[in-house]
């Protein structure tokens, strides 16, 4: 079981009915052509969605433009996006920060970068909490361990002192997610979680990140090129294409039945078992 693990500061839940994001914006990075133009789709609460597209297509940037950090980059989103009913894009720098980690999290694709190398793994637990509770985080410490078992990792102490070096990339990918749960957000963006990892532990993190939600009803924007994770995962996949998403819908609909050229065409593709 994914141990419940939680914040003392309670999140503002979205009206009933509401989707949870709602997301149309352009963007894109200066000196070079818009990225995105007008890309719009919705989440539920507690929906896992697919975001699909070639590399360079712009669904990191749709990633990075949710947690307003495109400016890190040189780059710029225009539009609208609706986050349990805020405009994300009309916060200030220091309103996101209470959202970011708190509400909305993100597991990156690389994620022994994504640690910070000179601090071992139970100093980076301690850093995720205090960023957004006044609570000791002496109260917290004693569930990082079942919070570590929940993600199957090893739960000894030992564990803690080690540094991100000292893992392996499979590792470091379940303390990145275990790191996101620590105050149980509504929304985890996993952009590409996968991509680095060996076949086996791929579907190992595919099921983690469904039981995630399943268990804890975290919706989670699952960005990747691959479909075949997509259809493991997703409920819904949304179909990125020369900066707009050109098609929406149901896993099982776009599998089966896909409307537009390019969707097609990634389904043509992919690889059939020839056993």
């Amino acid at each position: 079981m994914i141990a419940p693990v939680t914040s003392p500061e309670p999140q503002a839940a979205e009206p009933a009915g509401a989707p949870l994001l709602s997301l149309r914006i352009s963007g894109g990075y200066s000196g070079c052509e818009p990225v995105l133009a007008n890309a719009a789709f919705d989440m539920a609460s507690g929906e896992i969605l697919g975001l699909v597209g070639r590399s360079g297509e712009g669904k990191s940037t749709i990633a990075m433009a949710i947690l307003k950090l495109l400016s890190i980059k040189g780059g710029v989103a225009t539009g609208e996006i609706l986050f349990q009913g805020k405009e994300l894009l009309a916060l200030s720098e220091r309103e996101m920060r209470r959202i970011r980690g708190l509400a909305i999290a993100l597991v990156p694709q690389s994620p022994v970068a994504a640690l910070n190398p000179a601090l071992t793994i139970g100093a980076q637990f301690r850093e995720a909490w205090s960023a957004h509770s006044s609570v000791a985080y002496s109260n917290f410490e004693p569930r990082v361990r079942e919070l570590l078992a929940s993600v199957s990792l090893p739960d000894e102490p030992s564990f803690l002192c080690h540094y991100p070096r000292e893992l392996s990339v499979g590792l470091a990918q379940r303390v990145l997610i275990a790191m996101a749960l620590v105050h149980r957000p509504a929304l985890i963006l996993a952009d590409e979680p996968t991509s680095a990892l060996d076949m086996i532990t791929q579907s190992e993190i595919l099921e983690l990140l469904a039981r995630i939600n399943r268990e804890l009803g975290t919706a989670i924007l699952y960005i990747s090129h691959d479909l075949l994770s997509i259809a493991t995962l997703c409920h819904r996949v949304a179909i990125l294409h020369e900066r707009h998403i050109v098609e929406c819908g149901a896993v099982e609909q776009i599998f089966r039945a896909p409307q537009h050229p390019y969707t097609r065409k990634l389904i043509e593709v992919i690889p059939r078992n020839p056993f």
